[in-house]
């Protein structure tokens, strides 16, 4: 007999399953019970398993009853074999049974998939024509676009022009300021204050020689003179904080001792200073600008921050000078304050030229709780410039 083609399993597949078959409804039968549904159909599923269907089934069924026909005796046995042979077959179609419901529900799924699939073709085929013309729309808003944005950077190259303009002349008023300046301080040293100092001279001859019976002369000539000391020493004070004498003379770090030690005395304020000697070896419109800055960043700690601490140390950094000004005072929103129209924070963007204006960069730090620190960092000519120093303390 010939092996059905009804199973996609190969050839000796499907005889060695029509021998498991024929053995397993030979079993059902001469056993004394036929045994239970799950053990048939656990044999079923192995089956289907293999690549059977059930038109094989069917098949091997058929071969199993003739190859077994020997054992359906002619007595009443007969009809008992029949019925287990009848459930053993039903019980077998079971999972193939279950296995075709479940290819049904799968292709019904597939179908409302594909309709579905089918409708979101068409929606898609729809949008896809809105969007050609939202393309279309788009091209032309974007030539429209284009046009702007080219009347635009022409706008802003035309600003960025006037911005460089703006600050190159901030910087030559920056510059013109200092020279006024020192130039005042020169005439205030070489002329009022030696002219003040002669004066004082005069009286204090004047009452070395008056008699002893002239005590209401002498008492105003002691007042007078003492207006002059007090004259003396503001001139000299509104000189030091116009141009010091002993920035030039001796150097940034006796000026800025000099300075901080007027502001502590005056303000009654703790002011540590920590200075990096080599500093010294920067050129003098360098100098002038850390102590500037210095100068700046103090006034400001006074009117504004009202610290009670403030830590002024310059240091070397691979390549450059950094000075900074700490205080333990109140804090301040330093990007606001920078962009804020405010004729009393002049100071601050006076600073930033300042630095910037010699290859430098400063930036500012300011948290609540914490303090204030001012950093700026002036670039040196060579590595050579930051060789480590003696370090000069001063409280």
């Amino acid at each position: 007999m010939s092996t059905p083609r009804c199973s996609v399993v190969s050839a000796a597949n499907y005889l060695l399953w029509n021998s498991r078959y024929t053995d397993a409804l030979s079993g059902c039968l001469s056993a004394r019970r036929r045994g239970s549904a799950g053990q048939v159909q656990t044999f079923a599923r192995a089956a289907l398993g293999a690549g059977l269907d059930s038109l094989g089934l069917v098949n091997m069924h058929e071969r199993a009853i003739l190859a077994l026909a020997s054992v359906f005796e002619p007595d009443g046995s007969r009809s008992r074999m029949l019925r287990r042979a009848s459930w053993f077959f039903t019980q077998a179609m079971v999972p193939f049974e279950a296995a075709r419901r479940a290819s049904v529900t799968k292709g019904r799924r597939l179908q409302i998939r594909s309709r579905t699939l089918y409708l979101n073709n068409a929606r898609l085929a729809r949008a896809n024509k809105l969007l050609q013309r939202e393309i279309v729309r788009r091209r032309l808003s974007e030539t429209r676009l284009h046009a702007g944005r080219e009347e635009y950077r022409g706008l802003l190259k035309e600003s960025h022009l006037m911005q460089k303009k703006l600050r190159l002349l901030t910087r030559q008023i920056i510059s013109a300021q200092e020279e006024e300046r020192k130039e005042i301080s020169r005439e205030l040293h070489d002329e009022v204050v030696q002219t003040l100092i002669g004066i004082n001279v005069e009286l204090s001859a004047l009452s070395k020689t008056a008699s002893v019976g002239l005590h209401a002369l002498r008492a105003k000539i002691t007042h007078t003179q003492q207006l002059v000391e007090n004259s003396v020493n503001a001139v000299h004070r509104f000189a030091r904080e116009l141009r010091p004498a002993v920035l030039d003379d001796l150097g940034l770090i006796p000026a800025l001792h000099s300075y901080s030690r007027s502001v502590a005395e005056r303000r009654k304020i703790k002011i540590h200073l920590t200075a990096f000697a080599g500093v010294e070896a920067l050129g003098n419109a360098q100098r002038t600008v850390l102590f500037r800055v210095a100068q700046e960043a103090l006034t400001n700690v006074v009117r504004h921050a009202h610290a009670t601490q403030v830590r002024l140390a310059i240091s070397a950094i691979p390549g450059a000078i950094r000075m900074e000004i700490a205080d333990n005072g109140r804090a301040f929103a330093v990007e606001r304050t920078f962009r804020a129209r405010n004729p009393k924070r002049l100071g601050l963007i006076g600073m930033k030229e300042r630095v910037e204006m010699i290859g430098g960069s400063l930036k500012i730090e300011s948290t609540p709780g914490i303090g204030t620190v001012v950093r700026a960092e002036i670039p040196l000519a060579s590595a050579k410039d930051i060789t480590p120093a003696a370090q000069q303390k001063s409280s």
